[in-house]
């Protein structure tokens, strides 16, 4: 048995592939090691949802693989969106790769793994037809065991003009609901309390299994796991968000008043190039009934700047929008001229430098919103999870309703009882710091 070292790339659903992976290895009989020096087996789990995470993936590999030379590694893999969208050359060009492994095969690594040691073959492609759903298996939390991402689908139909998610992950599958069920409840006998649901578009779930969007249904069921204390939605497409959902989010007290609604842009002329069905005003309308239903709802968006024939005035609607709106949480990207897509082959590209300029001038647009709405937080009363503790100090890190991990912010309170990852507690905001709020413990029942 070998040693491995897996690294892994991108967004929170790779790193549940990542997870299935080290389930399998482990149950083959492999260790594992957080030093690459000290692995026989190195596994780069790769993104390449746009330019930069490519470049990221690809300078990965190679300064992993000059352990080869200077370590212990007998085999270097590449999984996920790079290795699936580039597979009839990447190991030409990466000749350092001994095997590459599909999208729609990361349940096949252990046996990959084996050949591979045991010298029978070399340079392997592993790749199976995209409709195609991996089998379930048990994985290896990488996220300190009380909070877990859960994938309820894979691919995407939507074919947005900017996007080659469609080509890697192939088309929309949902998870079978019993499997995701399962797999909930194992998790949270392992110690989860927050599951936090994901897929290219979660509001879609079971339109492809069950001839109606089951996502509602779904949530029933995880919400009715004695020990879970959250679900977490992201990635709900406006355009398929039902009254249903909107309901149970405000009924149900188990999910969450989060909701990510990538919405990309504000302007109707960009939203049409794009391939999106919504406009702004289906958005106002949307995140006004949401409001009303659910006032202490957070929403997050994400924006795209400086895609195709984009113009000054359109991307001050994108500006105009962030003020009027307000969302809680926001990220903005650069569009990325991605080869197969349509926009790629787009007239009018906008030049990189303005991309950039441009999303710069958003994100400084959603942090005079996001401040503003940190420092009215002060006085209210909210539960949070506990995530960590800060190096010797009595001082905790948390999280409220309001923030997913790794991209929201976090709340920071002292307290002279010790406290461990996955407790909640209840506090009341006493401060703000930029996106980041400050509280103490209180006996008083959380909003």
């Amino acid at each position: 048995m070998a040693s491995v070292y897996i690294l892994s790339l991108g967004c929170d659903k790779n790193l549940v592939d990542s997870e299935v992976m080290l389930g399998l290895l482990n149950g083959a009989g492999h260790s594992f090691t957080d030093d690459p020096s000290k692995a026989e087996v190195i596994l780069v789990n790769t993104c390449a949802f746009i330019g930069d995470a490519k470049k990221e993936s690809i300078q990965a590999i190679l300064e992993l693989a000059r352990q080869k030379e200077e370590g212990c590694c007998r085999v270097l893999i590449a999984s996920g969106c790079l290795a699936e969208r580039y597979k009839e050359e990447i190991l030409a060009e990466l000749p350092e790769l001994d095997a590459v492994v599909g999208t729609a095969s990361y349940d096949r690594i252990a046996e990959t793994v084996e050949k591979l040691l045991a010298g029978s073959e070399k340079a392997v492609r592993v790749f199976d037809d995209q409709s195609r759903i991996p089998a379930a298996q048990a994985r290896i939390l990488t996220t300190g065991g009380h909070y877990a991402y859960l994938k309820i689908a894979e691919g995407c139909d939507k074919f947005c003009a900017y996007c080659a998610i469609p080509f890697v992950r192939g088309r929309y599958r949902s998870f079978p609901m019993e499997r995701l069920i399962r797999e909930a409840e194992t998790l949270v006998s392992g110690g989860v309390r927050e599951l936090i649901l994901v897929a290219q578009e979660t509001t879609l779930y079971g339109t492809d299994l069950y001839g109606r969007k089951a996502l509602p249904d779904l949530i029933r069921g995880l919400a009715a796991i004695p020990d879970l204390r959250w679900i977490r939605l992201l990635y709900g497409y406006p355009e398929e968000l039902t009254d249903e959902m909107i309901d149970l989010m405000a009924s149900e007290p188990k999910l969450c008043h989060y909701l990510d609604l990538p919405i990309q842009h504000a302007a109707d002329s960009v939203l049409a190039r794009m391939g999106r069905t919504t406009t702004k005003a289906q958005l106002r309308s949307l995140i006004g009934k949401l409001r009303e239903r659910i006032p202490d709802i957070a929403l997050r968006t994400t924006l795209m700047s400086g895609f195709p024939g984009e113009t000054e005035e359109e991307h001050q609607e994108n500006l105009d929008f962030i003020r009027e709106i307000r969302f809680d949480r926001l990220g903005a990207f650069a569009y990325s001229r991605e080869e197969g897509t349509a926009a790629d082959r787009m007239k009018n590209q906008v030049p990189v430098r303005i991309r950039k300029k441009r999303r710069n001038e958003l994100m400084r647009a959603q942090q005079e919103v996001a401040f503003a709405k940190a420092a009215s937080m002060p006085g209210r009363i909210l539960e949070v999870m506990i995530e960590g503790q800060v190096a010797e100090e009595d001082t905790y890190v948390a999280r409220t309703y309001m923030d997913a991990p790794e991209v929201d912010g976090y709340l920071f309170l002292s307290s002279s009882e010790p406290l461990v990852s996955g407790d909640f507690v209840t506090v009341r905001v006493t401060g703000a710091r930029n996106y980041d709020l400050m509280g103490e413990r209180t006996d008083e029942s959380a909003e």
